[in-house]
């Protein structure tokens, strides 16, 4: 079902996986990280989280758009155990911008949505300037017959510069996505844990049919903000020991927030 994410209301837990092969902080074991994000993945699920997302955040620096295959084959592996352990619909992304390997690595481990950056408009990253991708990354979905996969798509993501842009609104990013065939667009605040305007992503959900999810901020104290306005939300740092990326999942944070929100639903 395409559409599993319209209207839902879903929770989607992040999982920052470890520093992966070749990147400056590895820490040389494979099956550590796999084990890691598999006991994080159980926590959120015992708690009642209702999706998953895995991310190569600790990749630092990132590459832009090219990954090595090193990194495909160690996030495939993840997101397959993630995935088997849990029973969960489940996403990835992988930075900065690698949506080609992201669909590659989704369709080869089953999962059901890849988050993607640059997906329409051009913008300056940390990385780089980031080109749009829309057409060559669906023209990809279809030939490895991974058309089941959503493609949600970042829209003026954080961590960016949009000077490029600035004539072009955040609803008209959104429409140019949606008419570019994105599965769902995605709003976020500046940066990392840092909140999106609960009135932008009212004005995106009015501009556009497809789903509309938070992507960063969102915490205990905001929550009954978003949850009205977007149909999924994206939580990671505050579902981190002392509201962190870099930090362990907490499980009593991730069990509060969903309790909290099981009344606002």
């Amino acid at each position: 079902m395409r559409n599993f994410l319209k209207n839902s209301k879903a929770i989607i837990g992040m999982i920052h996986v470890d520093a992966l092969p070749g990147t400056p902080k590895f820490g040389g074991s494979v099956t550590a990280i796999v084990e890691k994000a598999v006991h994080e993945a159980k926590i959120y699920r015992d708690a009642g989280i209702d999706m998953l997302a895995i991310e190569n955040m600790h990749d630092v620096p990132y590459l832009n758009r090219q990954v090595g295959p090193e990194i495909v084959a160690a996030m495939t592996i993840i997101g397959y155990e993630v995935k088997r352990a849990t029973g969960l619909r489940c996403g990835i992304q992988i930075l900065a911008g690698a949506n080609f390997a992201a669909l590659a690595t989704a369709q080869s481990a089953g999962l059901d949505f890849i988050r993607a950056e640059g997906f329409v408009f051009a913008h300056t990253a940390d990385e780089g300037i980031i080109n749009a991708d829309a057409g060559e990354l669906l023209r990809y979905r279809r030939q490895i017959g991974a058309d089941d996969i959503l493609v949600l798509t970042d829209i003026k993501k954080k961590h960016s510069a949009h000077a490029l842009t600035a004539d072009v609104s955040l609803a008209e990013t959104a429409h140019a996505a949606e008419f570019f065939l994105s599965d769902g667009v995605i709003v976020t605040g500046a940066a990392t844990g840092l909140p999106a305007d609960a009135t932008e992503v009212a004005t995106v959900q009015s501009a556009v049919e497809i789903p509309v999810l938070v992507g960063s901020g969102v915490t205990m104290e905001n929550v009954a903000q978003f949850l009205p306005v977007a149909d999924a939300l994206i939580v990671g740092s505050y579902f981190k020991t002392g509201g962190h990326w870099t930090q362990p999942v907490d499980a009593d944070h991730v069990r509060a927030f969903m309790a909290n929100v099981a009344q606002l639903r």
